[in-house]
């Protein structure tokens, strides 16, 4: 059991966003009938912005702020004042994702944007790590590197089905050129 829960904490990032996968599925079948292709892309973005970026980054916020020390050991790095500003950039960000979990298209684009740089940044700073130090830590190499790629695809991804199924809605609901309706 303490392997099982080492496993879920020390890979928060995939564990939040398996949450966010629930949680979507859990709001669709909550949801009225019929459940469109648009309601499905609202709950996917909404639920991976809250726990992919909202709760993840408030969880490396804790990390590294309050357990610096231990995280940096994970990481296969020493202790430093960096890990500090680490989590603060990280709080900063997990804001944003829960200020942009109901929120508007420009609200979750920087949600996304930000958080995109810094993991696909760390990314090559692991891969970097592994090729050049042999790091090959628990925090360095693994599930973190992967979801260091994986979050911001996935993010990028699923704004722009969100963005793509709102525009198709608002190009069938407006009036044709001869006052009719559009179709799509």
């Amino acid at each position: 059991m303490g392997d099982i829960i080492a496993f879920i904490l020390g890979n928060f990032t995939l564990t939040f966003l398996v949450i966010g996968l629930i949680a979507s599925m859990i709001s669709l079948a909550r949801a009225e009938t019929p459940r469109t292709s648009a309601a499905l892309m609202e709950a996917l973005i909404s639920y991976f912005i809250l726990f992919s970026i909202g709760f993840s980054f408030l969880y490396n916020f804790v990390v590294h702020v309050f357990f610096g020390e231990l995280s940096a050991r994970l990481i296969g790095w020493r202790d430093s004042p960096f890990q500090a500003e680490v989590g603060f950039a990280s709080l900063g960000f997990s804001l944003v994702g829960f200020l942009a979990f109901r929120g508007s298209f420009d609200l979750r684009l920087a949600a996304i944007a930000g958080p995109a740089m810094f993991l696909l940044g760390a990314a090559g700073g692991h891969l970097y790590q592994m090729i050049t130090a042999h790091n090959f830590a628990s925090g360095n190499a693994g599930v973190i590197c992967y979801t260091d790629i994986l979050i911001p695809i996935t993010g990028v991804t699923l704004l722009w089905l969100r963005h793509r199924c709102e525009a198709a809605g608002r190009s069938r609901a407006e009036p044709g050129p001869i006052g009719g309706r559009q179709t799509a």
